[in-house]
């Protein structure tokens, strides 16, 4: 920590200087005018010391410079005048603490500081985590891809990040990523430093949704014995992540609407409205306009949510991502955990794609990481890839091949699903040579 001293009164000047240089952390700099202080304010010390009665400036202006330029530095006056209402003022322009010359200087001096010091390891350490927070959700790893369908997505995502007064509406099959997505979307956007709270609405009773968002005052309903601020409120200037959108009833559309549209909200029993600049990030499993065409939702809060429209694809419709998303949970669950790099097999990548993934990207994630658990060498094998999907029959048609190549897969199928040669052929209505045949032509593949 650098600390500049500045008092004009010699002795008082080393007074001060050795009540500070007890620390070996810090490097205390004294200057007898304010002029030589000026000079070199560039240095951008952590705090200063300084005197009101200068030879050439009042303190007061010097206080106004380094608050102009240096707002961080803190700024602690030590006067020899008592003066209660001169302390106020120069609080309230931006001085840390007044301390009057007497017997308990050099006490509080050093008080101070080390309150200073506190406030600014504080400070350090919610700086890191803010970086540590954007880094975790990066976007680009957030919607990691080279299909053309997560490239698109890209693009919005860009915009959605720099216009960050632009609602967004998140669609896609469970477990591709939308949660994720929203929050990469936030922090990364100008309203990082602000909260991310998240609604589930498919988690909380109707009767108790209205109360959840905007809050409700003391009294208001049986059991509201003390205010509590909405989630909307607690927001206030950062972001709020509607989960399943989709699922709020018919009188909530309506007040959302009036939210969304206004900008202000009124908790229950109160009698004032409160305006708040919270953006809305709304996500749904099913598309809001068949739901609006359905009349299962109102087309006007439809266009009011909507924003930045972005849609995430299933991993059916973007299987050429699939390898490469492997790899890259992969690679992070090794560097959470401090796991040896590993790395997958041919073999194993090949069953990856063979598999339909109803769960999507969040069981692909599931799937590597109970691999990286089994394996006992630096290799991912198809024997460790293990699914326990809700659907067991993947789906057959997700690719554009060839009847020959479909025929293959099928077959593939029946031979995981039976292990039994003969119980394939007569499943499938075909010659157990037609079988035996293939399994040695992959078995040569192999080698």
């Amino acid at each position: 920590m650098r600390i500049y001293v500045i008092e004009d009164d010699r002795m008082f000047n080393r007074l001060i200087v050795r009540a500070l240089d007890k620390d070996k952390d810090v490097e205390i700099v004294p200057f007898f005018n304010g002029t030589d202080f000026l000079a070199r304010l560039s240095d951008n010390p952590e705090v200063v010391t300084l005197d009101l009665g200068l030879p050439d400036y009042s303190g007061a202006e010097i206080l106004r410079r380094i608050k102009q330029s240096h707002p961080e530095t803190e700024v602690i006056i030590i006067s020899g005048q008592d003066d209660l209402k001169m302390a106020v003022q120069l609080l309230k322009e931006g001085a840390y603490d007044y301390i009057a010359k007497d017997e308990n200087v050099r006490e509080r001096l050093v008080h101070c500081l080390h309150h200073i010091r506190a406030q600014q390891k504080l400070q350090q350490e919610l700086k890191q985590l803010k970086s540590e927070i954007s880094v975790k959700y990066d976007y680009l790893q957030a919607i990691i891809g080279e299909s053309e369908s997560m490239k698109q997505v890209l693009l919005l995502v860009d915009k959605a990040v720099k216009m960050s007064n632009v609602h967004v509406s998140i669609t896609g099959e469970p477990g591709t990523g939308k949660k994720l997505l929203a929050k990469a979307i936030h922090y990364n956007s100008e309203r990082r430093d602000q909260p991310f709270v998240i609604v589930n609405v498919g988690a909380i009773p109707d009767e108790l949704m209205e109360g959840e968002l905007f809050g409700f005052e003391k009294g208001a309903f049986d059991g509201a014995r003390l205010r509590q601020k909405g989630k909307i409120e607690e927001a206030a200037e950062g972001t709020l992540y509607m989960e399943d959108v989709d699922l709020l009833g018919p009188d909530l559309q309506i007040k959302w609407l009036q939210f969304l549209q206004n900008g202000t909200i009124r908790r229950l029993g109160a009698k004032t409205e409160i305006r708040v600049h919270t953006r809305v990030i709304s996500g749904s499993t099913i598309d809001l306009g068949e739901a609006v065409r359905n009349k299962q939702f109102r087309e006007d809060l439809y266009f009011c949510l909507m924003g930045i429209p972005l849609h995430l694809p299933s991993l059916k419709e973007r299987q050429k991502d699939v390898v490469l998303l492997a790899q890259f949970f992969l690679k992070h669950f090794c560097d959470e955990n401090g796991i040896t790099p590993l790395e997958l097999t041919s073999e194993a990548m090949r069953k990856l794609l063979n598999y339909p993934f109803p769960g999507n990207v969040r069981e692909l994630k599931a799937v590597v990481e109970l691999a990286a658990v089994l394996t006992n060498t630096a290799m991912v094998g198809e024997d460790h890839i293990v699914f326990n999907g809700v659907s067991s029959t993947p789906d057959l048609l997700t690719e554009e091949l060839s009847l020959k190549a479909y025929n293959e897969k099928i077959i593939r199928h029946y031979l995981d699903k039976y292990q039994n040669v003969m119980v394939v052929a007569e499943k499938l209505d075909i010659g157990k040579s037609t079988v035996y045949n293939l399994i040695k032509k992959w078995s040569e593949l192999k080698e």
